[in-house]
């Protein structure tokens, strides 16, 4: 097997300090994501996504942030995938941004909930046409034949609806809606730096410095 033990890297790209930092942890993670997106990293929008099941198993994927606000981040997917049955029995998730090129990951937890249908209807209609005939055609995270089966459901729903085919009542959007935030900035010798953001009771955001 191939040795990985002594596979390193010196990370010494920036810093992150409390006086450089945003107040609010969604303005930091909006700067953040920005410069992410401006130095072509390569899929800046791709966060993991964890959740766990009834019998308390996490499990994790990697899915696209397609909208951020002071309400939450939201990606859109399958309601009956395994992430959406997670999610229904316990709404609690978890994201993680990783800019390896940055030398930087940030995580953020909270409490999930579906966007409104106005909003899934919204982004559902400016998707590409075959994105759209996809969300009707796979049955995300059920065992099926073999490819045969998405191409062939594909062009069903493609006859059935056309150019116009209408947001399955399983798809649509969620928005975790965070309770804490974490910035990590890669930095020399392992001493890197890590600003964590949580809400007091009175839902201020608290900045706190922790150990590497």
């Amino acid at each position: 097997m191939t040795d990985i033990a002594h596979i390193r890297k010196s990370y010494e790209r920036a810093e992150l300090n409390e006086s450089a930092s945003a107040a609010d942890p969604m303005q930091q993670f909006d700067q953040w994501l920005n410069e992410a997106i401006a130095s072509e990293v390569p899929e800046p929008n791709a966060m993991t996504l964890a959740t766990v099941s009834s019998d308390l198993r996490p499990s994790t994927r990697i899915v696209l942030i397609k909208g951020y606000d002071e309400r939450g981040i939201v990606w859109f997917t399958n309601y009956s995938s395994r992430k959406g049955q997670q999610l229904a029995g316990n709404p609690f998730a978890a994201l993680q941004f990783h800019w390896v090129e940055l030398e930087r990951v940030v995580r953020i937890e909270g409490r999930v909930e579906k966007v409104s249908d106005t909003e899934s209807d919204d982004y559902f209609n400016s998707r590409p046409l075959d994105s759209r005939i996809g969300a009707w055609a796979s049955p995300q995270s059920q065992v099926i034949e073999g490819r045969g089966t998405l191409v062939a459901n594909a062009a069903r729903y493609g006859a059935q609806f056309l150019l116009q085919p209408p947001r399955p009542p399983h798809w649509g959007g969620y928005r975790l809606m965070p309770e804490l935030f974490e910035f990590w900035q890669g930095r020399k010798s392992r001493l890197h730096d890590r600003l964590r953001y949580r809400q007091d009771a009175q839902g201020s955001w608290l900045r706190e410095r922790l150990a590497p």
